[in-house]
């Protein structure tokens, strides 16, 4: 059979010591889940016997098959070695004893997870629309067609990408309120007294025990116990059709909550696309709740990531998007508002539903971003709004350097990390801001100034050269520091850069002369996504736990960047304009024709 899905999430299972696929997936109402058996963990070796190494790795570990492949290593071919495993556990398994083996001098790609590795190699990308074709297959392992009203589909047939999106997805948001008279809620007394909803689909409400007054609008849903109120909220996922679910702050607080008093009140949380519960696994260094097929996002972190404040509560976040001020509450008071009754349970139930309301809009103000990202970085919007600006485009090159035929360098040790610290990057260019009031400035700005810089000047760690060389024409030398880059051939990094600032400025044609409102907001929505990994890039170099990392290009492109702010200001003075303030890539100034 044959069908279009859309990609929601991804993970993998054994059946029969064999790792499967599950792509989890939809067609319109319908929950689809994908099947693929046909992938198999692999990884690079580098030895100076290629041969001999081969014969070492087939005789001493179980491996399912060796190949000699040419592969580029920075930009020059080599011959690498590549070993296929029968699982990724196997995989795991063996490393240790891979590097151990004689005529192995480096093993390489063996920390890709594996799901994120058949995402790339395969170049499936969630959030998209693809056609799969299959056998329709009634059950597999704990998943069952009929009882959890999916459809199964075990895949012959590579995925084919559609073109057309983006998606329309139905997104969910929620919040739990919780009676907490001795201060910071505690799951193992403390109840939940409300838990609020809010939709693009029509659904708002405050699930509870107690209800508000009759002359106010009528959105509060009343049931007859704690254990109701977590059963309908439920019930509400599970019959709606729900793509995304959004909180603020739901990794740690929210969902651990209502997952510990669920189990206290003998609750099934089956959310979940295949009927499973919610459970909580390592992102970064914290723990965050997944969900099978149904993806979360915990805005709380997002938000960070999209703005800088000073703190980053929900009120503030949404008086900062939306310059209006929310309903609050102090949290202290709660269970005073709800033991009160009257006028104050009232405040308390708008309160609870104006926070999954702000918490909605909020995030159509800032999913279509994450959306965007998810699918130029080609990796699940459950991972993608959980990294770190720097994971981003580190998981983005991953995935170019695969297409390029690239074998990706390994992250660094300790000691790089070491030296990063002792070595201190001056960073850009900043003069503090004339004290006054200033009229008729002039601003000066170059346009994304850093990857410019890096894009035509070259500086990758594959074209970089220590010591002396004999023509100094063929190389870019920076300022202050020396560092040399040869200006060809192009290295790999600022290749990248140069195709996706390219592909920016191509869609910012394509917005002006675009007359559809709605095709240039998902248009501009694109050009910021590829922004943001454009700006990116020239930090990360200077972060020992990136596999490109390189403190000597970090530095080389400051100091450029500073060359080029001081240089401009000092033509600009030329033509009688005096910076009164400079930041990185640009300066204000003001017209006088003697300087004062």
């Amino acid at each position: 059979m044959e069908k279009n899905v859309v990609i929601l999430d991804i993970d993998y299972v054994t059946y029969e010591d064999k790792p499967v696929i599950r792509l989890f997936s939809k067609d319109g109402d319908k929950n689809v889940i994908l099947l693929d058996d046909t992938f198999e963990p692999y990884l690079y070796v580098v030895s100076d016997d290629v041969d001999f190494c081969m014969s070492e790795i087939q005789n001493n570990l179980d491996v399912v098959s060796v190949e000699k492949i040419i592969k580029k290593d920075f930009q020059v071919e080599n011959e690498f070695i590549k070993v296929v495993f029968s699982h990724p556990q196997e995989l795991a398994k063996n490393r240790d004893k891979l590097r151990d083996t004689e005529g192995v001098l480096q093993i390489r790609e063996f920390d890709i997870p594996f799901y994120r590795r058949y995402l790339m190699d395969r170049d499936v990308i969630p959030m998209t629309e693809v056609t799969a074709i299959g056998e329709e297959i009634e059950s597999f392992l704990n998943l069952d067609s009929k009882k959890q009203d999916i459809q199964i589909i075990k895949l012959t047939d590579r995925l084919k990408r559609v073109k057309e999106y983006p998606q329309k997805f139905r997104i969910l948001s929620f919040d739990l309120e919780v009676r907490n008279p001795h201060g910071m809620p505690n799951s193992e007394e403390d109840e939940i007294i409300m838990i609020g909803v809010a939709s693009n689909f029509g659904i708002n409400q405050v699930i509870s025990t107690k209800t508000n007054s009759k002359d106010r609008d009528d959105f509060v849903n009343q049931v007859d116990s704690e254990k109701e109120m977590i059963e309908e909220f439920v019930r509400i996922i599970n019959e709606n059709n729900v793509d995304i679910i959004v909180g603020y702050n739901s990794d740690n607080f929210d969902f651990p909550y209502i997952k510990d008093r669920a189990k206290i009140l003998g609750v099934d949380l089956n959310i979940g696309m295949d009927g499973s519960d919610v459970k909580f696994i390592r992102r970064g260094y914290a723990n965050a709740a997944s969900l099978k097929g149904l993806i979360h996002v915990d805005l709380y972190l997002v938000m960070r990531r999209y703005m800088t404040l000073e703190r980053y509560t929900l009120e503030r976040v949404y008086y900062e998007l939306f310059g209006e001020e929310k309903i609050d509450v102090p949290g202290e008071r709660i269970w005073e508002f709800w033991d009160n009754g009257g006028e104050e349970l009232d405040n308390l139930f708008d309160y609870s539903l104006d926070d999954v309301i702000s918490t909605l809009r909020i995030a159509e103000q800032t999913l279509p971003l994450n959306l965007e990202l998810t699918r130029i970085i080609g990796q699940p919007l459950f991972d993608v709004s959980r990294m770190a600006t720097g994971q981003q485009a580190e998981w983005f090159l991953v995935k170019q350097a695969y297409f390029d035929g690239e074998v990706v360098p390994n992250k660094q040790g300790s000691n790089f990390a070491d030296r990063a610290n002792a070595e201190d990057n001056e960073g850009g260019y900043v003069r503090e801001p004339e004290t006054g009031l200033h009229e008729n400035l002039v601003q000066f700005d170059f346009r994304s100034l850093y990857p410019s810089i890096i894009i035509s000047k070259n500086i990758s760690p594959d074209v970089m050269v220590m010591g002396d060389v004999e023509n100094e024409e063929d190389y870019n030398i920076s300022p202050e520091h020396g560092f040399k880059f040869r200006k060809a051939p192009q290295g790999f990094i600022p290749s990248v850069i140069d195709k996706i600032l390219q592909e920016r400025f191509r869609i910012k044609r394509e917005m002006k002369a675009c007359d559809d409102e709605t095709e240039r907001k998902a248009l501009d929505v694109q050009q910021q996504a590829i922004k943001r990994l454009a700006n990116t890039m020239y930090g990360i170099y200077g972060f020992p736990r990136f596999r490109w990392y390189s403190f000597e290009c970090a530095k080389a492109i400051t100091s450029w960047g500073r060359q080029y702010i001081k240089s401009s200001i000092k033509k600009a003075e030329e033509y009688g304009f005096y910076a009164i303030y400079a930041d990185t890539d640009g300066f204000y100034a003001k017209y006088k024709k003697e300087k004062e």
